[in-house]
This record gives structure tokens, C-alpha cells and sequence, in this order.
């Protein structure tokens, strides 16, 4: 399969998740209340997925997404739809092997998907843009590690279930022009002797048949206060890549998506991934930071010492829903301004 990129160096993109506007949810939270209700809410969604579509264009980002305007968080928006789960039945759990704590719901009942979840959002993006276009789902194991189960009793069965659900609703989204699809799977840096038992099967189920492009996403999360101070936990080195890199390298996946500036991850880690084009994150997710196009091209070239230039994407480290709407509008406009600085240097 030829490269995504084409002619065209340094492809930029995001990882999904851009902040919701304040008259739609509440801002700069992980996981906002709507502001709105009914038919007010659908088109309130549209019209922020829209602005954020423009925004994203205006940036000179390359591959665009509706900045997960259409749903409330990352893995709950995809849950929603599903039926065998009570959201009556809260159940306190450790997030991210016990990194922080939320009420979730609860898996009672075998898992349905009654019809498809993203489907009319994709079209409604397809039609607003000729560019190229990315939908995010959550990954299998991610999944599993955001809700309780009282049903299937291994985490393993749950997660297969849940990938044959989403492989559903991901062919459903590439019939409608999506043309990449990415599974996020922050769950992969925390249980790394699962994501080789079951992990990585259940992503293999979740991509089995697809033509679009196939992208995994794995980082050390949000910019939120819980994921900060578990980074200060983690040492000078952050190694968790190097053991799951190999593993990825040897999956069906096409793209990898990691996080890269201002990490402790060391950059050699990049050559364990020699068979797949790689979204190296250039762009930092943390409040009140905002990168220079200097810096963003500073990024991106330290990554090609390990890269091949033709396989590199540059990215943000995670998604940045958490963050103010000026200050991602501002990350946007660095990140495609620190891609054409970098191209020139090539």
C-alpha cells in the first residue's frame, strides 16, 4: 500500500479532540455537561463540528476531524448507543490501573449495537470538506478500562465483544468517506502484558476487513492534573513504547500515533517501528503552553534523525478537548505553520 502522504511531506493531522465552544458544553472539562437540548443540541454540534472544521483548514492541517463536537467524551460518546449497558448503574473504578477514580457505568446485559452510532456525523463531515478525513473510535481496551463489567466476567471477552461492535460502526463510517480511521488506545501504555494477549487481538478484530487507513493511537493522556502527576511518577526514561512498539510494528496497523514533544520518551524508540508510518506528536497538550512554529519544526526534525521524513506526520501529543478554544485555535496555527517550516528545511 503507498505511502498516505503521497508527494506531499510532513502531512499534518490531530488526534481527534478539540474543545468544546462554551455555549455548547461546559469548557476546558474532560467530561462537559451540554448546554443544550433536542433539535437545539444536534444542531448545536454541527455547527461547532463546522467551525472546527474551518478552523482546522485556516491552520493548514491536512487530514481533519469534527474535533469530537458530536460527542460528550471520547469513549462514552460510542458507549451511548449501545444496549447491555445500565447508565442507572454506577460503579466506582480506578481509571487507568487506579490513576484516578470516576463513576462509570455498567455492562449488565450482552452487548448490541441497535444501529450505527457515528454514521450521519461522518456524512455531515464528508460533505463540508475535500480534504481528507479522520474519525476517531475508542480502542477495545480502552473501552474495558472506562466502564465496569457484570457481564462477561474477563475483560478479554468483553474487549472482543466490543471489537466486533466497533469493526461494525468503522466499516459503516469508511462507506461514508471516511479515509482514516483511528482507534485510541491510551489503555495500551498502562497494561502492557494484556495488550499482547488481548489487547492487540481485539484491535486486529476491531480493524478486520478495512480499506481506509488504520491508525492507532497511544500517549500518556489528557493534559488533565491526574495524567501530570502520574508522568512525574514515571522516571527520567519513559519506556512503556518499547515494549508494545515491537508488538505494533508487527500488527496489521498502518499508522502509530505517540507522543513525542516535551515527553521523556526516548527518541530512539522510533526505530522500533520500521514497517509504519508514524503521527510523531509535535504539539504538547498542556494548559497555557503554546508552541512557536520554531518549536513545532524543532520537533518534527528531531524526529526525522530516526524516521524516514516520507513515513512522518506531525501530530498533537493527545487530543486537546481539555484545553481553552484560543489556546488550541493557537496549537492548530502552530502546528501547520511548524510543518511548512520544516519542509523548507528538508
Amino acid at each position: 500500500m503507498p505511502p498516505l502522504q503521497g508527494a506531499f511531506l510532513f502531512t499534518t493531522t490531530t488526534v481527534g479532540s478539540l474543545p468544546k465552544p462554551d455555549w455548547l458544553a461546559e469548557p476546558e472539562k474532560l467530561w462537559p455537561a451540554w448546554r443544550l437540548e433536542g433539535e437545539a443540541l444536534q444542531q448545536g454540534k454541527r455547527r461547532a463540528a463546522l467551525e472546527w472544521l474551518r478552523e482546522q483548514e485556516a491552520a493548514g492541517i491536512d487530514v481533519v476531524g469534527d474535533g469530537e463536537q458530536f460527542r460528550i467524551h471520547f469513549v462514552h460518546g460510542f458507549l451511548e448507543s449501545l444496549s447491555g449497558i445500565d447508565w442507572n448503574r454506577k460503579t466506582r473504578m480506578g481509571i487507568r490501573n487506579n490513576r484516578y477514580e470516576a463513576d462509570v457505568p455498567t455492562v449488565t446485559a450482552p452487548l448490541r449495537r441497535m444501529q450505527s452510532v457515528h454514521l450521519a456525523d461522518a456524512q455531515f463531515m464528508r460533505a463540508q470538506t475535500t480534504r481528507r478525513l479522520k474519525v476517531t473510535l475508542p480502542g477495545p481496551m480502552t473501552i474495558c478500562d472506562t466502564l465496569a463489567d457484570a457481564h462477561y466476567g474477563r475483560r478479554a471477552d468483553l474487549a472482543m465483544r466490543f471489537a466486533e461492535l466497533l469493526n461494525a460502526e468503522a466499516l459503516e463510517l469508511e462507506a461514508a468517506g471516511a479515509d482514516v480511521v483511528q482507534f485510541d488506545e491510551p489503555a495500551f501504555n498502562v497494561f502492557l502484558n494484556e495488550v499482547r494477549e488481548w489487547g492487540l487481538p481485539a484491535l486486529e478484530r476491531a480493524m478486520r476487513g478495512l480499506r481506509a487507513t488504520t491508525v492507532v493511537h497511544v500517549c500518556y493522556g489528557y493534559g488533565i492534573e491526574a495524567n501530570v502527576k502520574w508522568k512525574a511518577t514515571l522516571g527520567d526514561l519513559w519506556q512503556q513504547y518499547e515494549t508494545i512498539f515491537p508488538w505494533l510494528n508487527a500488527s496489521s496497523v498502518r499508522q502509530v500515533s505517540l507522543e513525542f514533544a516535551g515527553s521523556r520518551v526516548p527518541h530512539e524508540v522510533l526505530r522500533l517501528l520500521p514497517d509504519k508510518e508514524l503521527l510523531v506528536g509535535a504539539i504538547e497538550v498542556l494548559p497555557g503552553k503554546l508552541e512557536t512554529p520554531e518549536e513545532v519544526a524543532h520537533n518534527i526534525l528531531e524526529a526525522t534523525r530516526h524516521v524516514d521524513s516520507a513515513r512522518l506526520l506531525p501530530c498533537t501529543n493527545c487530543g486537546m478537548a481539555p484545553l481553552s478554544a484560543e489556546l488550541a485555535r493557537g496549537k492548530l496555527r502552530a502546528l501547520g505553520a511548524g510543518a511548512a517550516l520544516a519542509r523548507s528545511k528538508i
